[in-house]
């Protein structure tokens, strides 16, 4: 009987991503059998949104990884218009995991369960079950660290965390520019900054926490993670199982940007992307077209419709948006780079893009799926970032890893509209070139192919990627739970 493992992600794309391709290696390369547990609602908040849909297709299922759906989440009921993203991610699972203890005891006692950053309120549940609960990190080790320590300086640090005058220190890591900072945690008074901490104190409690990264990509930070005292005294074990990414995508409308793609030359092509819930204002996106047109450069762009009021607009409803890029985008642009570049509405094949040997550049919003993907095809990264962590994320892919770098705010280059700083044309024109073609980018470029090489290596057999899972698998399956 092969062991059973749950495996339960909230409804964040970027969240459930990572834990579906961990659930199929669990299944294709270590025996398990994974029930993943899915949150629905009767609106379109969720797995009903077009990218989910795509994603859990049954043609994506191997066998012994079944899907099981908690009962659906009526989303009007428990939310409002009102509600920021994570207040309104946070109410809609905690409301969905009510049903969890039943939903387990059904599809039999598991012998682990892994649980994304939202949903630990599942914690509970495997606490009354004797089932032993784990953490699977979506984001950068260093924002694990950071995270950890922040629960400490909610309680030694009087004001708002972003009046602090100097960076914070966090054992063992980098300083973290108060610019840098997740608006969640930014303002003390808000529902936001409520829920950020009631997560981030309750992620110690897991029986081990699974990294999507490895040893070469985050050494400074895991070391900091096993061997500083202040994190030794409050982390589970870790375990380090990147690079996990998305392998394949299915896109019908994939044909015609593939097929221009494969006619261009080697590492010639930008890739505008800003994840599967970025937008930008009109004023950037104007500034965006004419800074791609200025650079000279090959691209294709993944456009979606400009909104003045949120940067994470497609966040609930992922490759559903109706989008109609003649519209917005700037007067003649289309013309002009006919040819040079091509315009993909909402939603591309990101992994067939980012692999293809044309490809040689990626303006990314800095999620860390996107990341990890860009950094496995060996492709330098043009950080963009939007909301969430992805302003710590940039900082630490430029100044840290090496692989990423950010455009600069400088007089006359940038526009300012609704308190927001918009990036100009002549600096996206210069940092286009810099990682397409000028000297300055070699070290980059050079990087990045390092680590996709060391990213290979951990996955391998022998690799210490494969082996962190490895010893976890052996626990689970020395486990005599009982129901």
């Amino acid at each position: 009987m092969k062991p059973h493992i749950a495996v339960l992600p909230s409804l964040c794309l970027g969240h459930l991503i990572p834990l579906f391709e961990f659930s199929k290696r669990l299944v294709l390369h270590h025996g398990l059998q994974i029930s993943f547990l899915i949150t629905t609602t009767t609106t379109d908040d969720s797995s009903s949104s077009a990218a989910n849909s795509q994603l859990l297709q049954p043609s994506n299922l191997p066998p012994d990884l079944h899907l099981v759906r908690l009962p659906p989440v009526d989303v009007d009921k428990v939310t409002n218009s009102e509600m920021q993203l994570l207040t309104r991610v946070c109410t809609i699972t905690e409301e969905s995991l009510r049903s969890l203890k039943s939903v387990l005891m059904d599809i039999g006692i598991p012998k682990a369960l892994i649980v994304d950053l939202v949903s630990t309120q599942a914690f509970d549940v495997c606490s009354e079950l004797s089932i032993p609960a784990y953490l699977f990190n979506s984001c950068p080790v260093s924002f694990f660290a950071f995270s950890l320590y922040f629960v400490e300086l909610d309680r030694t640090v009087e004001g708002d965390f972003a009046d602090l005058p100097e960076p914070i220190q966090v054992p063992g890591c980098s300083p973290v520019r108060i610019e840098d900072l997740l608006d969640q945690v930014r303002i003390r008074n808000s529902d936001e900054y409520k829920w950020i901490l009631f997560l981030m104190s309750r992620w110690r409690l897991a029986d081990g926490i699974f990294f999507n990264s490895w040893e070469d990509l985050e050494p400074v930070p895991l070391k900091a993670i096993r061997e500083n005292p202040f994190f030794k005294s409050v982390t589970p074990p870790v375990y380090p199982v990147g690079p996990v990414i998305k392998q394949e995508e299915h896109d019908e409308s994939a044909a015609e940007y593939m097929s221009w793609l494969d006619e261009q030359p080697p590492n010639s092509v930008l890739f505008v992307a800003l994840g599967s819930g970025g937008t930008l204002s009109g004023e950037q996106i104007i500034e965006l077209a004419w800074g791609l047109e200025l650079s000279r450069q090959r691209f294709i762009w993944v456009v979606r419709k400009p909104t003045e009021v949120s940067s994470s607009g497609t966040f609930f409803n992922v490759g559903s948006d109706t989008n109609s890029p003649e519209e917005y985008l700037p007067e003649g642009f289309l013309e002009k780079t006919r040819g040079v570049g091509v315009v993909v509405p909402s939603w591309a094949s990101q992994v067939a893009v980012l692999r293809h040997q044309s490809t040689g550049g990626f303006i990314s919003h800095c999620g860390w799926n996107s990341t990890l993907e860009s950094i496995v095809h060996g492709v330098p990264i043009i950080a963009w970032p939007l909301y969430a962590e992805q302003k710590m994320n940039a900082t630490v892919l430029a100044e840290d890893i090496g692989v990423a770098v950010k455009p600069e705010v400088k007089a006359g280059q940038t526009v300012v509209e609704a308190g927001q700083t918009v990036v100009g044309r002549e600096e996206i024109a210069r940092v286009v070139r810099m990682v397409m073609e000028g000297d300055e980018g070699d070290d980059i470029r050079r990087r990045v192919r390092e680590l996709k090489q060391t990213a290979a290596k951990a996955l391998g057999a022998g690799g210490s990627s494969h082996e962190s899972i490895c010893r976890v698998v052996e626990e689970w399956k020395a486990l005599d739970l009982k129901p």
